[in-house]
């Protein structure tokens, strides 16, 4: 099926290639929030705290898109653009992403619940950037290997083990009956029609990039850590403003965090796990996409730490700027 799929792009044109990559970027962005929306309804039933809502149950509905544009995209030999989706997917989020937020809303810090996600998601970044390093490997690049996939995968299973417990138990006071209960299955339904349009809409997508960027001669990394990370990255981004326009900026604070630990532990490894000679980390990416996310989660992580408790719109504005400047060296530099 990806074979006939691949043979038909390779003989479209550039419009139409553009038209299914839009088409096909809608279409996660519209899964995904399907994910979210019910995955939300239902685990609200539980009486969880919004920025642990916003760090566990939303961020895996709006990681999907990168983990399965990333893994299919592994499998189907395409590394580069596999961990440069997850990288600047990261960029994205912290830089982009929390900078609107801030601008169209506020975005108080739960000092306690939101140390946790900040020190994970230091971890994890700079975890990830001392994987990718070239002097760990043979070879003039870096490669993640899949052995370190798969210590990732391992890390998940506790991440996902240790938010469970940090979120605490349910509330005692609500009733679940059997009304509850039924009321919950067109959430399910939903859920599993989300997930199928985000897998369906992947497919496309990933030929149209590779395709586009052979044909104008970009590198594969350097389109996924722009293009694709961007558009992955929209159901963090649609989520986040419409919470903090309404004042639940927590629940987008949690989101984009939890989703940047994911990005590493979920994205990068499960990509890595299924890669038989793992994920080769680009030239570029040292002077560039690592820098920056590093860059971004050092300045966030202080933003949140500052005595006001809250990420003001001059800090967003400053992160902002970095992920604008940043996409544009991305291609003065091709």
């Amino acid at each position: 099926m990806e074979i006939l799929i691949y043979s038909y792009l390779m003989e479209s044109s550039v419009l139409f290639l553009v038209v299914l990559i839009f088409g096909s970027l809608l279409a996660l962005s519209k899964g995904a929030d399907v994910l979210v929306d019910n995955s939300v309804g239902l685990s609200l039933k539980w009486g969880i705290s919004k920025m642990v809502v916003g760090a566990t149950i939303i961020s895996l509905g709006t990681t999907l898109p990168e983990i399965t544009v990333s893994v299919s995209s592994s499998i189907s030999g395409n590394p580069d653009l596999a961990l440069g989706n997850a990288i600047g997917s990261i960029i994205v989020n912290t830089g982009l992403i929390i900078g609107i937020a801030s601008m169209v809303g506020s975005l108080p810090v739960e000092k306690g619940i939101m140390g946790r996600q900040l020190r994970l998601q230091l971890i994890s970044g700079f975890l990830l950037a001392a994987v990718s390093l070239p002097f760990l490997h043979k070879g003039n690049g870096g490669t993640i290997t899949r052995g370190t996939g798969v210590f990732f995968l391992v890390l998940l299973f506790f991440y996902i083990v240790s938010s469970i417990r940090f979120a605490g138990k349910p509330d005692s006071g609500g009733q679940r009956g059997f009304v509850e209960h039924k009321a919950s299955f067109p959430m399910i339904i939903k859920i599993i029609l989300g997930l199928l349009l985000v897998f369906t809409s992947s497919k496309i997508l990933i030929p149209c990039v590779e395709i586009m960027a052979l044909r104008f001669g970009i590198p594969q990394s350097v389109i996924a850590a722009t293009l694709v990370a961007l558009g992955t990255s929209l159901p963090e981004l649609v989520t986040a403003v419409t919470a903090s326009r309404k004042g639940y900026g927590e629940l987008a604070l949690g989101n984009v965090m939890g989703a940047n630990v994911l990005n590493v532990i979920f994205v990068v490894g499960g990509a890595a796990a299924v890669s038989k000679n793992g994920l080769p980390v680009p030239i570029n990416f040292y002077r560039l996409e690592i820098p920056v996310m590093l860059l971004l989660i050092v300045a966030f992580t202080v933003f949140a730490k500052n005595k006001d408790a809250v990420i003001s719109k001059r800090e967003g504005i400053f992160l902002a700027g970095i992920y604008f400047i940043y996409f544009l060296l991305n291609y003065s530099w091709v």
